[in-house]
């Protein structure tokens, strides 16, 4: 018998999925990765997206928020905010929890003077409007996409790379993306 995955997903309500799967895709905040039998073990922070597994020859997709991953040689535990399966989703509800935040999201940012609590504020809306954005993904009927590149995902840049960067830039001849 070839080798299996037991994949777990808990969430603070309690265990939302326990399956053994041959393979599965996670959305880290450095990008998606996949875990096979015998990966080496690896913690990673999630970001809100689609979760996808595989059994057999079906390829099956949740959602879930934001969290952890612990890989092990043949087991996979996610540790996440949120969980949906597509059967659980109403996208009429979706998109109008949606159409709530997109306003209070705008008007965080349109904000010039930046203080600790409108931080905390802006990082909870962008939190919600992925999570729901996830979800709507899952169904089949995404949003549009958003721009934001002030969100932070993974660790910051470091000086080098910063630096790398505004080199680059200088660089361009003008008129130059």
């Amino acid at each position: 018998m070839a080798e299996k995955i037991e994949l777990e997903i808990v969430t603070p309500k309690g265990r939302a999925l326990a399956e053994t799967v041959d393979e599965v895709t996670a959305p880290s905040v450095q990008g998606e990765f996949g875990v096979l039998p015998g990966h080496l073990p690896v913690v990673a922070a999630l970001r809100p997206g689609i979760v996808t597994y595989k059994q057999g020859s079906e390829l099956k997709k949740v959602a879930v928020g934001p969290g952890f991953a612990e890989a092990g040689q043949n087991k996979l535990l996610i540790l996440a905010e949120h969980f949906a399966d597509r059967a659980g989703i109403d996208p009429v509800v979706v998109r109008k929890e949606l159409a709530e935040v997109q306003p209070k999201l705008d008007k965080v940012l349109s904000v010039l003077e930046s203080t600790p609590e409108l931080e905390v504020e802006k990082k909870s809306l962008i939190e919600q409007e992925n999570w729901l954005a996830a979800q709507l993904e899952l169904y089949g009927d995404p949003p549009p996409p958003t721009m934001r590149p002030f969100e932070e995902w993974g660790p910051p840049p470091s000086a080098l790379a910063e630096e790398e960067e505004a080199a680059r830039s200088n660089d361009l001849p003008s008129g130059s993306p």
